[in-house]
């Protein structure tokens, strides 16, 4: 699983691009240049997506292979939530929660966007589910 959201970035004129996200149409902003814009886009797409956890709107995945497209990751804790949540699929948070061994509330934290869980908690849920936690720097 990944949470790299595909970008364009469309050049205005005079400067500058305007950048719209494939699959969170609403998420769009702009930048003078290509490195603005990236980090505009990690912004915006980190709120965006902060939005749909929120509220409870389905988060898409995101696309791959699209060509010509800036791929973007949203803030760490977006990342952390998202992943979670997808992993979980149909299970619910009390089957997560008696598998780590905690309370609902703490195996809630894990997708809420605002908590950082730490690498421990992180290892441990990805192990309940089946997976195997994998850190990246890029």
């Amino acid at each position: 699983m990944n949470t790299l959201y595909p970008a364009k970035f469309e050049p205005q004129e005079p400067s500058g691009y305007f950048v719209q996200f494939i699959d969170i149409p609403e998420a769009i902003t702009q930048g003078e240049t290509i490195e603005e814009c990236l980090f505009n886009g990690a912004e915006v797409l980190s709120a965006m997506l902060e939005e749909y956890i929120e509220s409870g709107k389905d988060t898409p995945f995101p696309s791959e292979s699209i060509q010509d497209a800036y791929y973007i990751a949203p803030d760490v804790k977006i990342q952390s939530a998202l992943l979670i949540k997808w992993a979980r699929g149909d299970k619910s948070l009390a089957e997560i929660a008696r598998a780590l061994e905690t309370s609902w509330p703490a195996a809630q934290r894990l997708e809420d966007p605002h908590h950082w869980a730490t690498l421990r908690q992180l290892d441990k849920a990805a192990a309940a589910l089946g997976k195997k936690l994998v850190l990246s720097l890029e």
